[in-house]
Order: C-alpha cells, then sequence, then structure tokens
C-alpha cells in the first residue's frame, strides 16, 4: 500500500542493490522513491497495521473452546465469546484485518 511507502527518508532501511531499478525493487515488494539523494531509494516498506476482531458470521467462526465452556474462560484464552446461535461454537479464535 502507498502510505505503508510514507518513510522517513533517514529512516529508511535498504532493501535493494546498488543501482536497482524502479520496477526491480517494488517486484520484490519494496518502496522505490530516488527523490533524495544519499538514503537508500530502494527501502523496507512499513509493516502493515492489523487489529484483532471478533468475526461477524458466526459460520465462519474457528472453535477456541470445547462445550460449556464459560466466558469468563474463553476471554482468559484470547478468544471471542458469544453465546448465540445455536450449533456453531460461542468461543472461537479473533479475526486478524488490516486497517
Amino acid at each position: 500500500a502507498k502510505c505503508q511507502c510514507k518513510v522517513v527518508p533517514r529512516e529508511r532501511t535498504n532493501c535493494g542493490y546498488p543501482g536497482i531499478s524502479a520496477a526491480e525493487c517494488r517486484k520484490i515488494g519494496c518502496c522505490f522513491n530516488a527523490s533524495v539523494p544519499s538514503v537508500p531509494w530502494c527501502y523496507n516498506p512499513k509493516p502493515k497495521k492489523v487489529k484483532k476482531v471478533c468475526p461477524n458470521d458466526p459460520y465462519t467462526r474457528i472453535n477456541c473452546g470445547y462445550p460449556g465452556i464459560k466466558p469468563r474462560e474463553c476471554t482468559r484464552k484470547g478468544c471471542c465469546f458469544r453465546a448465540h446461535p445455536a450449533g456453531v461454537p460461542w468461543c472461537f479464535y479473533h479475526r486478524v484485518v488490516e486497517e
């Protein structure tokens, strides 16, 4: 993503080799910006920002507990708890999404 390439020039970490082209740099998953001399032009992007969310669709839940698990035990395991609907896991794993 474009925003991942907004790295202060002095904080750039080299990602390519001397003389790498912009196309080759991007092909290996790096950012390219040749506007500032004496800093890497091909550099590592910022890491993606992610957050954990409890999935909304009850039929995509991945079980994180056992039948009869209490809400507190479930959340202590770091999972989501929703006691509805019937026939799906009530204690289930988070999903990681990009912000």
